[in-house]
């Protein structure tokens, strides 16, 4: 392995088994948002978390604003990530815009994963015409003019749209610390590198079973996403999650991880 390849991208590994199960976070997070749902793979599996570089612990002097203004850098960085670990057959979990991250890594490199578990994916989030994706440009524009203004107040008002679950106020608020504690350069090119993404094309291209995860009242993938993703994505499956909001690895892990061991456990060894 190159160490300093996994140091930059502030690489954890834990627990033994295999297949080994790889979990990417989404937009202005990190790898402890997995934390309510890892433990329970580390008995049966090897498991790699990882920070995407500038968030969590991850290198930020590395950062290149012009390589990072495409999806396409972060997956090659997964790739990159994966030949490091000599991943083979690996199970991917991808939260949010890393699952078209993964989709992307998969296509580039078929053998690194077997298959992908993506936890409230969307392959493009503007509307477009005969597709609704959850957002108006004007939705974007306004978002990444608060950013641009390095006005935290984005974060306050996204943090609660993205998470649901008005009862438990505290996911909220974890979630609004975790963007405020992203550097403001990353997580606004991070932003529009995810809000102006559209993978539709790249679909029919994933050489491996997916699963799709789709969470119910989600404002950021809604449920036609999620049926938009399981008509144009070979080999998928879709499972509607009773889990509200963007994030079931947050607000109802055990049911997200009731679903992920259940398809490991019925796909089909590659």
């Amino acid at each position: 392995m190159a160490p300093d390849l996994l140091k930059r991208f502030n690489v954890r590994i834990t627990g033994a088994g295999e297949p080994t199960v790889v979990f990417a976070h989404g937009f202005g997070c990190d790898q402890q948002m997995w934390r309510f749902v890892v433990p329970a793979f580390e008995v049966e599996h090897r498991v790699v978390l990882f920070d995407y570089l500038g968030m969590g612990g991850a290198d930020r002097a590395s950062y290149d604003p012009q390589r990072y203004a495409r999806l396409d850098a972060y997956a090659e960085d997964m790739v990159a990530l994966g030949e490091a670990l000599q991943l083979r057959g690996a199970v991917l979990v991808a939260h949010s815009v890393s699952a078209m991250i993964g989709a992307l890594a998969a296509i580039r490199a078929p053998t690194m994963f077997s298959r992908l578990v993506m936890v409230a994916p969307s392959p493009r989030y503007l509307n477009d015409d005969g597709y609704v994706g959850g957002f108006d440009q004007a939705d974007i524009d306004g978002l990444l003019a608060m950013m641009d203004r390095n006005d935290f107040g984005w974060a306050g008002a996204l943090a609660p749209t993205v998470m649901r679950n008005p009862d438990r106020p505290e996911l909220a608020g974890e979630l609004q610390d975790s963007f405020c504690a992203v550097d403001p350069v990353v997580a606004r090119r991070f932003a529009e590198a995810t809000f102006h993404s559209d993978n539709r094309a790249d679909l029919p291209h994933v050489p491996v079973p997916s699963l799709i995860l789709q969470c119910s009242d989600d404002a950021v993938a809604p449920e036609c996403v999620g049926r938009y993703l399981h008509a144009h994505l070979p080999r998928s499956t879709f499972r509607l999650l009773r889990a509200t909001g963007h994030c079931p690895h947050m607000s109802h892990p055990q049911e997200t991880i009731a679903a992920i061991r259940d398809y490991i456990a019925t796909a089909t060894p590659p």
